[in-house]
């Protein structure tokens, strides 16, 4: 934290603590969360759209589980989740979300865990899903991430990193690719409205698309007609499996924004 008067002719002293003790804090002294390990940092996560938002987050294998893995998430609303140090995994946003008042089953047109409940509870989101990936402290301390539609869109995701001097890329797709998306991607609802863009991998599971089988390098497998029309309208985002390396930042905090305005 870093406090600058202004205003005061030069008599006043800048206070602060610029160096992050969380990480240096004798073990005797440190407040663990539930998960027994340091709150490195945190996810702000915002939702801007007009309609309700479902955020899900997943954990990869081997990394520390979260407290939270679903939850509802209004218009004009945030949550602040706290994650820990060296967690890896992903998140993303389910739509369109209701329980079956027969079954009592949890279900969403979008992103759905398949899990009957508002937590996902270790399961991953059905495609496509417009997905933030990161690994935080991975090579050299380095968070890692990226905003991949390789499986397709569902909603706008923008990610901004906050507390490492500028020195980190932004992350995501502000454009809401639905209302673009060609007839063959469209992932259509019962009343005929299009309320998800599927990659052409999900669609149509060609190996030419989905980088697979004899397509499994980067010599043999490069960016498509379909990949290039999710690059031309989100050019920050990963749109197929050998599409440019992911951003690194020194330790931060992080604000995703569905729908940013």
């Amino acid at each position: 934290m870093w406090v600058v008067p202004f205003g005061g002719t030069g008599e006043c002293k800048i206070a602060a603590c610029t160096v992050d003790i969380n990480a240096e804090c004798p073990e005797e002294l440190g407040l663990v969360d539930n998960t027994g390990v340091f709150s490195q940092t945190t996810f702000t996560i915002q939702n801007q759209c007009s309609y309700p938002v479902w955020p899900a987050l997943l954990s990869n294998p081997g990394a520390p589980q979260l407290p939270t893995t679903g939850f509802l998430l209004n218009p004009s609303s945030y949550a602040d989740v706290s994650i820990p140090a060296s967690w890896s995994g992903n998140l993303w946003a389910r739509t369109r979300c209701a329980t079956d008042p027969t079954t009592g089953q949890f279900h969403c047109e979008t992103g759905d865990c398949g899990t009957g409940s508002i937590g996902c509870n270790g399961a991953g989101g059905a495609p496509p899903t417009t997905l933030f990936q990161i690994t935080l402290g991975s090579a050299g301390g380095l968070d890692t991430y990226e905003v991949s539609i390789v499986t397709g869109f569902n909603t706008p995701l923008w990610v901004v990193p906050w507390g490492a001097n500028g020195k980190c890329s932004i992350a995501g797709c502000t454009t809401d690719i639905n209302a673009e998306c060609p007839t063959e991607l469209q992932l259509i609802d019962n009343t005929g409205e299009t309320v998800a863009c599927m990659s052409a991998c999900t669609a149509f599971g060609d190996p030419q698309y989905c980088c697979t089988g004899a397509y499994s390098t980067p010599a043999t497998c490069g960016p498509t007609s379909y990949s290039e029309f999710f690059k031309s309208t989100c050019p920050s985002a990963v749109t197929y499996a050998f599409d440019g390396g992911a951003s690194t930042c020194p330790s931060a905090t992080y604000t995703i924004t569905f729908c940013p305005s």
